[in-house]
């Protein structure tokens, strides 16, 4: 019995794929996939296509595939295949991934010319977790009738900065300038100014540091905008709170559930979320922008609370660190509207990368980088614009580390649970340690709020009714 039991635990490539590569006369070796292997010799493969058909496109992952340079190649506008058709596609084959075989999909195919540096080279199986490795030699076989040429920009040549923050960074002035520096520059401020929740958003930026601010202020600022109001109240009812009894008043919804800080941190967030509009624009394989604040908040909300409570920072504040880590996003596309499809194009065929990459490639600066920024404009306190800044860097130790710290873990956390998009990052254990969080402690705290996930997607419907487009 257990002899059956393992040999089936033991990952194999689907049978398709096996028996193609025999026909093409093709030997590899199975291989179980893991972060160590190195990026240059793992095949990328995407299918793009355009109103011509179909064409699958291979890259290293060492690289960034530039869409700009291969339509000059190709002399086609080729976009990533929709992910539905790609779908089918794989169904069809009872594959979960697509293997960077062309004969596969019988369309052409491009290939970068680089990749023939490598005595052998990594590509998927079709099956999750599953690498196939081919020597050079068998893999030029696979390559008969495509060509080669080069579109990759190596990612050792994107220089991402995680430099320190102070002022307006050279990036942010970069690329400002870049993009004809003084239009943006007032773009951005006005941005600041845009009616009519910035005068909440600013009574509440007020308590939120005054010392002395009461469950009164709080509910007074709240009472005052009666779409605040509506939100705050049917917030504490909602059946993730599962509190008792009738929520009828704001006050209530302060003082039986939500608690003062939470309060402050949710109205903030919605207040500064409607300050910019959702881009109508995405890439295919984003988790909807406000269902990932949300989940985020809440595991960083768990992981404060798992803390050693003498490390601990304030809870309210991590809590809005995951509200907004990804308010960048919202800010590329309000001050980049042209470029922002761009960038949603090139994550869409760049799935390997994190999106700081692909806009650090084609912008010269991060949603990051401009979201702290902005924190930094609306003095926000620090803390918050260190979390933006820093998030994506698991080894940051500088002032506030915790914030950056923890929505680093949550959105790694998440990420492997298919929520998010980007590669699945691996989570140091000095990450955890400077946390004093165990692997376990922080699973379970993702199990649990995934337990509450569709609560939780109620939660953030309230954020992004679906007719506000």
């Amino acid at each position: 019995m257990t002899e059956v039991a393992l040999d089936t635990a033991t990952l194999h490539a689907p049978s398709v794929i096996r028996l193609l590569l025999d026909k093409l006369g093709v030997s590899f070796r199975e291989v179980p996939e893991h972060p160590g292997l190195p990026a240059n010799s793992r095949v990328q493969a995407v299918l793009l296509d355009d109103e011509i058909g179909a064409l699958m496109v291979l890259f290293p992952q060492s690289q960034l595939l530039d869409l700009k340079r291969l339509e000059e190649l190709t002399g086609r506008k080729l976009k990533a295949v929709p992910l539905e058709r790609l779908k089918q596609m794989l169904d069809k084959h009872h594959l979960k991934t697509l293997p960077a075989i062309p004969a596969l999909t019988s369309s052409p195919c491009q290939y970068e010319k680089s990749l023939l540096d490598n005595e052998t080279l990594l590509i998927q199986s079709g099956e999750a977790g599953l690498l196939l490795e081919i020597g050079r030699t068998a893999f030029k076989k696979m390559l008969v009738k495509a060509s080669a040429s080069t579109f990759g920009q190596p990612i050792s040549d994107i220089r991402l900065s995680f430099d320190q923050l102070d002022g307006p960074p050279k990036e942010v002035i970069r690329a400002v300038q870049a993009f004809t520096a003084r239009r943006i520059q007032q773009r951005l401020e006005q941005t600041i100014e845009i009616p009519p929740l910035a005068d909440t958003a600013q009574k509440i930026i007020k308590l939120r540091v005054d010392p002395n601010a009461s469950i009164d202020d709080i509910t007074g600022v709240v009472e005052t905008d009666p779409a605040l109001a509506a939100q705050v109240v049917s917030w504490a009812a909602s059946p993730y709170y599962a509190s008792p009894g009738k929520i009828r008043s704001v006050e209530d919804a302060i003082v039986r559930v939500l608690g003062f800080d939470l309060v402050i941190n949710l109205a903030l967030g919605l207040a500064l979320g409607k300050t910019l509009s959702l881009p109508k624009d995405h890439p295919q394989q984003a988790t909807p922008y406000w269902q990932q604040s949300i989940y985020t908040a809440a595991v960083i909300e768990g992981l404060t609370r798992a803390m050693p409570r003498a490390e601990r920072p304030e809870a309210g504040l991590t809590y809005l660190a995951g509200l907004l880590h990804n308010f960048g996003y919202l800010l590329l596309a309000h001050v980049f509207p042209p470029h922002f499809s761009l960038i949603c194009r090139h994550l869409e065929v760049n799935p390997h990368l994190c999106h700081s990459y692909v806009e650090q490639h084609l912008l010269g600066i991060s949603r990051e980088q401009i979201g702290a920024w902005l924190m930094k404009l609306w003095d926000m306190p620090d803390e918050l614009s260190t979390a933006l800044r820093f998030q994506h860097d698991p080894a940051y130790d500088g002032d506030y580390a915790a914030f950056p710290n923890l929505v680093c873990l949550a959105t790694r956390l998440l990420r492997a649970r298919g929520i998010g998009s980007g590669p699945k990052d691996e989570i140091p254990d000095a990450l955890l340690e400077r946390l004093g969080l165990t692997r376990d402690k922080a699973e379970e705290v993702v199990n649990k709020v995934l337990e509450a996930e569709a609560l939780l997607r109620e939660l953030a419907s309230q954020f992004h009714p679906p007719h506000s487009h």
